[in-house]
């Protein structure tokens, strides 16, 4: 069964950073593609981001582009998304995803406002 746990979200101001993580678990984490998706109160979901499996490839959308990182680590199967100069239209819920797959978890609510 597959399993993703998302953390690292929380409430902070315009032009701060936070770092969100994904552990992953029944699934072969480093044979997949994967996918930070986010929506926003009242919106679709929206993919932010995505790493291919060995993780030298980066897809971003424009939004975010210089200001959002991605990056995992497969011995620990674990996915990390590095948010710095966030706005106030990054407030969402971000989930991980298995590669292009709709998010099934709970995810990990951002808020950023001042």
């Amino acid at each position: 069964e597959v399993q993703l746990v998302e953390s690292g979200g929380g409430l902070v101001q315009p032009g701060g950073s936070l770092r969100l993580s994904c552990a992953a678990s029944g699934f072969t984490f480093s044979s997949y593609a994967m996918s930070w998706v986010r929506q926003a109160p009242g919106k679709g979901l929206e993919w932010v981001s995505r790493i291919s499996p060995g993780g030298g490839g980066t897809f971003y959308t424009e939004s975010v582009k210089g200001r959002f990182t991605i990056s995992r680590d497969n011995a620990k199967n674990t996915l990390y998304l590095q948010l710095n100069s966030l706005k106030t239209e990054d407030t969402a819920m971000y989930y991980c995803a298995k590669s292009l797959d709709r998010p099934t978890s709970q995810g990990t609510q951002v808020t950023v406002s001042s």
